[in-house]
């Protein structure tokens, strides 16, 4: 069983590469995460967990993340990516990841309708949204990546 994660940032990225999977890699690099193990999770926040913007993870770490990338090979195209988070006063707190062809004002825009949607559903009390997104304009084959790390 993993423990609980204690601590998390927002971090997103973009980068061109000569294939797909250089492309994502190029923006995991932007993003600052390039140099650990993605391991995907869904939306919870744990609670009373603490932001922690410039956290740095050890290289190769195994971290838990909510994160969402969208790539293409269409020359010009803008894409786009975002995550953003609802913080509640005295419980958990939700994760959202989202991925377009917009622009990083859209992006931003409905994932905070994202986040708001999920608060009413559960009928918690909103305290406060941090939203990070990036657009790209894809040059050969471009990637945008958005995501959450978790940590201990």
């Amino acid at each position: 069983m993993l423990p609980t994660p204690k601590k998390y940032f927002l971090t997103t990225g973009s980068g061109e590469g000569d294939s797909e999977l250089t492309a994502f890699d190029a923006a995991l690099l932007d993003a600052g995460i390039g140099n650990i193990n993605l391991l995907k999770v869904s939306s919870i926040l744990p609670p009373n967990a603490q932001y922690s913007p410039g956290l740095e993870l050890p290289f190769g770490a195994i971290v838990p993340t909510a994160f969402g990338m969208i790539i293409s090979e269409k020359p010009g195209q803008i894409i786009s990516a975002a995550v953003a988070v609802g913080i509640s006063e005295n419980s958990f707190g939700i994760i959202m990841e989202r991925t377009d062809l917009c622009t990083k004002e859209e992006i931003e825009s409905k994932i905070e309708k994202m986040v708001q949607e999920a608060f009413v559903k559960r009928k918690m009390e909103l305290k406060e949204i941090k939203i990070s997104a990036v657009e790209h304009r894809v040059e050969k084959i471009g990637c945008c990546v958005a995501a959450v790390p978790l940590w201990y």
